[in-house]
């Protein structure tokens, strides 16, 4: 199982299209499944597809959604080997199946009631769809995408995405700082291609509850995307006037009294004036990560995205910078005033 797309609804198709172009490097492609009432955009950027949705009619499904959540992840399609197996599966454990399994040319799907307002498609494909050629994207996967519940939902979630799309728990966190707290469980697929880390807040004050409060129910948070080069990456995306969440300079100077620093002087400060978070674990040969995170992409403080680059096929997601990532977060927090 991968991922097959993500479906974000959005006030204006059109315009989403033309920021995931000029800020992030993807390239539009033609869009077929537009109708009378949605209007629909296709970005892509090496493996990563994001389908984009905007109301065109006051019974469009995007503006039902629009009117009950900010813009955000409506869907979340995975490609899977057996179309009519997956769906058999989520009906046996009491999933809703919104759409039965359609033929289209060259595919096959269906789609079921996911966590809170989302979605989830499943589509098998007659065969693999041709990569773009002539396009050097600056991102070229996704890996990874944070899924953020309601307090005391978190065990439910695991089981219910245990039951219907057999990802497995891997690591769980306890994230708490001096101001808020939150608790994450990481899910899993066989082959590792899905991650999915589910939050939810240990704290009335987390980010993860204004996140909830400001969405008005649980989503997705965040989508990371990964690179080969993030540092050279996110020059490019400051150039562009992207706006990413600041990472103060005393970060840097804590970072290389951890045990076993790898980086050289030159390296570093190339990563400190990207504002670039490092991680490590001991003893993994060399293996390092690096992560950055964009300020809210929408009008409201609730999605954004997470550039990650994994050298020498370093896991995790960076708990080494936990604390620093949800301090810079709280920091915003404090300025629009959620947290004092």
């Amino acid at each position: 199982m991968e991922i097959a797309h993500v479906h974000f609804y959005v006030e204006n198709a059109t315009l989403w299209r033309d920021w995931f172009v000029n800020y992030l490097g993807f390239i539009a492609v033609p869009s077929k499944i537009n109708s009378s009432h949605t209007h629909t955009e296709i970005v892509q950027s090496g493996t990563i597809c994001f389908l984009l949705s905007s109301p065109l009619l006051p019974h469009s499904p995007v503006a039902q959604f629009l009117h009950q959540h900010p813009p955000g992840v409506a869907d979340i399609a995975f490609s899977v080997p057996n179309v009519e197996a997956a769906i058999a599966q989520a009906a046996a454990h009491g999933a809703t199946i919104l759409e039965p399994i359609q033929q289209y040319p060259g595919y096959k799907c269906g789609k079921i009631a996911a966590w809170g307002s989302m979605t989830h498609t499943f589509i098998e494909k007659d065969q693999a769809s041709p990569l773009q050629s002539q396009h050097r994207p600056i991102f070229t996967a996704i890996d990874h995408i944070v899924l953020n519940v309601t307090v005391g939902d978190l065990e439910r979630a695991v089981t219910w995405y245990t039951n219907i799309l057999n990802l497995q728990p891997k690591q769980a966190f306890k994230i708490q700082t001096d101001r808020s707290a939150l608790h994450s469980q990481v899910m899993v697929s066989h082959q590792g291609s899905v991650q999915l880390p589910i939050n939810e807040p240990a704290s009335g004050n987390s980010q993860i509850q204004e996140f909830l409060d400001i969405n008005r129910g649980p989503g997705i948070q965040h989508i990371a995307l990964r690179t080969s080069n993030l540092v050279s990456a996110i020059a490019k995306l400051r150039s562009r006037g992207l706006s990413l969440l600041s990472v103060p300079q005393t970060y840097y100077t804590q970072l290389q009294k951890r045990p076993e620093f790898p980086l050289s002087s030159l390296e570093l400060a190339a990563i400190a004036q990207q504002e670039i978070l490092v991680d490590w674990q001991v003893n993994t040969h060399n293996a390092l990560l690096l992560q950055i995170f964009t300020q809210p992409i929408f009008s409201q403080p609730t999605f954004f995205f997470e550039f990650i680059e994994r050298r020498f096929q370093a896991q995790g997601f960076g708990e080494g910078n936990f604390r620093a990532l949800f301090e810079a977060i709280e920091s915003e927090q404090i300025k629009r005033g959620t947290l004092s």
